[in-house]
């Protein structure tokens, strides 16, 4: 079976869903360049929890955890199957890692699994099972969780991590627009851009010290974690491969990652 890639992916607003733009033209061109996986497991910036608790649902719901939007949006269904034998997997491999793990049988797919998956694979005829971000813990330990997660690659499970590359929604209020850029974005996006092509794990597990605008970029952790866990599942000499997909609303950065690399040894 061909090893698949690992994927970050900033889900953007909700209303992505009906409103794609580019980001939607560069996962329908990646969907067809992706051998299709049997499966995937999506760790998701609006899944929050102390310790990593994977979805065991046989058919996850489709959460609309967000208000104020469109009546389209709430209308919208992801109805794909679960896969409560993959989840189990997962649970082995990361309590097999050190890191031990709830399985929850009733989770569904929140705003930040099915808005891309929708982009990616519209049919919904691919499992999938949802996975928690743990913000208290830290890249590092989202980063032991995609190592842990490396081996499902080679058994044709496509492991995504869905969050946002900038994050700073209190800048809504600010002005910014595509016309009116806020001015951290792009020094933002630029270093880790830059770090990933080094290989320089190091200093993107340090981001908060040393990435420029850090603060601004993300005034808390969660929807930038899911990168690390891509990364770490993409074994220890990733090669990293930016996809633009633009910036929204001056300050939400849409940049996809693909990650390519050998498989962590079981």
């Amino acid at each position: 079976m061909t090893t698949l890639p690992s994927l970050y992916i900033s889900h953007g607003s909700p209303m992505t869903a009906i409103q794609p733009r580019r980001v939607g033209e560069r996962l329908a061109e990646l969907a067809k360049a992706l051998p299709r996986p049997k499966a995937i497991v999506i760790a998701t910036a609006h899944w929050l929890a102390r310790q990593p608790h994977v979805g065991g649902a046989t058919r996850p719901e489709t959460i609309h955890d967000f208000y104020g939007f469109p009546q389209a949006l709430f209308d919208i269904q992801y109805p794909a199957k679960g896969e409560p034998a993959l989840a189990a997997r997962i649970t082995e491999l990361l309590d097999k890692a050190g890191l031990p793990t709830t399985l929850d049988p009733s989770q569904g797919l929140d705003h930040g699994a099915w808005v891309p998956l929708r982009l990616l694979y519209p049919e919904a005829d691919i499992p999938v099972v949802p996975m928690s971000i743990q913000p208290q813990l830290g890249p590092a330990h989202q980063y032991a969780v995609g190592r842990a997660l490396a081996p499902l690659r080679e058994e044709g499970v496509l492991v995504i991590g869905s969050g946002s590359i900038t994050h700073n929604l209190h800048d809504f209020r600010s002005g910014y627009s595509e016309e009116r850029e806020a001015p951290y974005v792009r020094p933002f996006i630029e270093w880790v851009e830059r770090k990933l092509a080094e290989g320089d794990v190091e200093a993107l597990l340090d981001y908060r010290r040393q990435a420029p605008f850090a603060e601004r970029a993300h005034p808390t952790d969660e929807h930038f974690l899911p990168l690390f866990v891509a990364l770490g599942a993409a074994g220890e000499q990733a090669h990293a491969t930016r996809i633009d997909a633009g910036i929204e609303y001056g300050l939400l950065a849409m940049d996809i990652y693909r990650f390519d690399g050998a498989v962590t040894a079981r």
